[in-house]
Formats: C-alpha cells, sequence, structure tokens
C-alpha cells in the first residue's frame, strides 16, 4: 500500500506546472503535494487523525491537517469548500445539505466505523453502576435545568449529593445523537452543564470528580478506562430481556447497546477527489484505515459492510443515505446495500 501510495505522489509532483513547483525543481527540491484539510467530530478525530500520521510517514512531502471543530462546525466550512473532507459522527443535516448546494459543493458520504457513545462515572461512584435512558432523560432533559441537581432527585436510593454533569458541546454530533436518543429530541438539552468540543477535556472533568456524569465517544473511554467506570444501560425495552448492557465492541456493533450505538463517516468534497493526493489519501484510509480503527478504540465494520463501503467509494456516489432515514432505525448494511 505505502509503495502504491508513493508512486501516485511521485506522478503528481513530478507533473507539477505551477510556478512554485517549477521554482522548487529548479533548485533540486521536489515540490510538495498541495495541504489536505480535514475538520469536525472531535469523535472521528482519533481515527483520521491516526491514518493522516500514517500516511505522512508513509508519503514523504505529503500533508494533512485534521481540525477539531464538532461535526457541526466541520460541516460549515465543508459546505463553504474550506476543507477537502469532513469528519462527522451523524448524518449530515438537510440545513447543510442546502449550504452545500448553494455552494455547488458534492459529497461521496462513507461511514468508517462504529461508536458508541459511552456514559461514564468516576470510578468510585458504586451507586450509578446502571440506569436507564428514562433516568439519563431526567437528567438531561431542558426541563431538569435548574431543578435535577442531586443524585437522590434521580433515583431516591441513591446519594443526596450533587451532579456535576460534563458533555459534547452543541457544535457537536455527539451532542445531536445523545439529545435525539435519550431526550427524544435532537438539540433538546439542559443548558447548565460543561460543554466541550474537546473529549479530552470532558475526560479529566468526570475522572477528576466522584460526583461527576458524563458522555462522549467510546474510544475516550477505551483510552482511559483506568480512570473512569463506564454506566450499563437499560433501554427500558422489557420485551428483549436484556436489561442493562455494557458498550463493547460487540455490543456497539450488533445494536444491542441500543439507543447510543451509531456509525462514524466521513464526507468528500467530489472536486477534491481529482487530485490526486486526496485519491492518495482515501486509498490509505480504506486500506489502512479498519485496522487503525480498532487501535484508537473504536469498532470496525463488518466484512460486508467495509465491501459495500469501498465500492459506494469506487463509483463515487454521491449525496447522502440518510435523507428521510435515522441511523438507529435502518441497519448500515441495508442503506448501503440500497444506496445509489
Amino acid at each position: 500500500m505505502a509503495a502504491g501510495v508513493l508512486a501516485v505522489l511521485a506522478m503528481m509532483t513530478a507533473c507539477g506546472g505551477a510556478k512554485p513547483a517549477d521554482t522548487a525543481s529548479s533548485s533540486g527540491t521536489a515540490p510538495a503535494p498541495s495541504l489536505i484539510r480535514i475538520d469536525g467530530s472531535s469523535t472521528v478525530f482519533p481515527i483520521t487523525e491516526a491514518v493522516a500520521e500514517e500516511f505522512q510517514r508513509a508519503t514523504p512531502g505529503a500533508r494533512v491537517t485534521v481540525g477539531i471543530s464538532g461535526t457541526g462546525g466541520g460541516f460549515q466550512k465543508f459546505c463553504r469548500a474550506e476543507t477537502d473532507i469532513s469528519n462527522a459522527s451523524r448524518p449530515i443535516r438537510a440545513t447543510e445539505l442546502e449550504a452545500c448546494a448553494r455552494a455547488g459543493v458534492q459529497f461521496i458520504e462513507i461511514p468508517i466505523a462504529y461508536d458508541g457513545l459511552t456514559v461514564v462515572i468516576h470510578p468510585k461512584n458504586t451507586w450509578a453502576q446502571s440506569m436507564t435512558v428514562a433516568d439519563l432523560k431526567r437528567i438531561w432533559e431542558p426541563a431538569a435545568q435548574g431543578k435535577i441537581m442531586r443524585w437522590n432527585q434521580v433515583r431516591t436510593d441513591w446519594p443526596n449529593r450533587e451532579i456535576h454533569l460534563f458533555g459534547a458541546g452543541v457544535d457537536s454530533g455527539t451532542f445531536d445523537y445523545f439529545t435525539e436518543a435519550v431526550v427524544g429530541k435532537e438539540d433538546a438539552s439542559r443548558g447548565d452543564y460543561t460543554s466541550s468540543e474537546d473529549d479530552n477535556m470532558l475526560v479529566q472533568g468526570v475522572s477528576g470528580d466522584e460526583a461527576a456524569l458524563g458522555f462522549f465517544g467510546f474510544a475516550y473511554f477505551e483510552e482511559n478506562k483506568d480512570k473512569l467506570r463506564a454506566v450499563a444501560i437499560d433501554n427500558g425495552n422489557d420485551a428483549d430481556g436484556q436489561g442493562p448492557i455494557a458498550p463493547s465492541p460487540d455490543t456497539i456493533r450488533n445494536g444491542t447497546y441500543r439507543p447510543l450505538s451509531r456509525p462514524l463517516f466521513i464526507y468528500i468534497n467530489l472536486k477534491s477527489l481529482d487530485r490526486p493526493e486526496i485519491k492518495a489519501f482515501l486509498d490509505f484510509y480504506v486500506g489502512q484505515g479498519q485496522s487503525l480503527v480498532r487501535e484508537v478504540g473504536y469498532v470496525a465494520l463488518s466484512e460486508s459492510e467495509f465491501g459495500l463501503m469501498k465500492a459506494r467509494l469506487a463509483r463515487r456516489a454521491l449525496g447522502t443515505m440518510f435523507e428521510g432515514h435515522s441511523t438507529s432505525a435502518v441497519s448500515l448494511e441495508t442503506l448501503l446495500t440500497g444506496s445509489k
């Protein structure tokens, strides 16, 4: 794979016709490839950062920047054609589709991994090792602001201690998904909590506070599980007989960790894909990404999903698979199979 990437980049730099490239060549220095600009989800960041680091190691002169503006902030930049690739922890929204269309930005949407939004507590919290979705809603719904402030207001047998809440910022796809899954309406949340687009800040907050409760992506929990405890979640569906389910690679992929398991995405600007260095980067992402997904703590696609994802990228299928569909209502494989 590295040899193929080097060959593509070598051809690209050999064919450079711009004046700066000619100047570099005349001095005996090979021209550097253009910058690959990526921004968006903090949840997807560890995957794309790992791919970018490996790609740059394998590709002398490659330049990749990966920012963290949150899924919403990333789509704002992407739909202004300021970035080549957008990391996203939820599908693109209708308003974002309209913004991209107005700017003439066409895109390819591909899933790259699964995540389980992980509800976390301090290891010394002995009372909230499992919670129901109803418990979470009682804590996080807008009506809870300024009212549900202590643990015993959630369950009377929990201690009379303040709850200190930590969660994703409002530009985060994690915030969007969590509010829809738990509260029942996207973006419906209390506002009196410590929020951040940087999940490492949330990890620090919960790990340093025995009375804390927070949520973020599974990879950040996996990386810090020596100082955090994951809460097992009961979806309240007595018919399935599952009871509380803890997040794990198996429960996230097979959907039993519902409703907090979800797919993760990258969005590629179609015009950018015509650049050889972008094509080389995406070939590398597809070739190496699934092993790196596991290394950074997320859950790889199934073999059949991976094959369908590669086919979607190869045929440059435009637009989103999720118009009219919820991420939790239809399986990813079904959407990939039926996508144009």
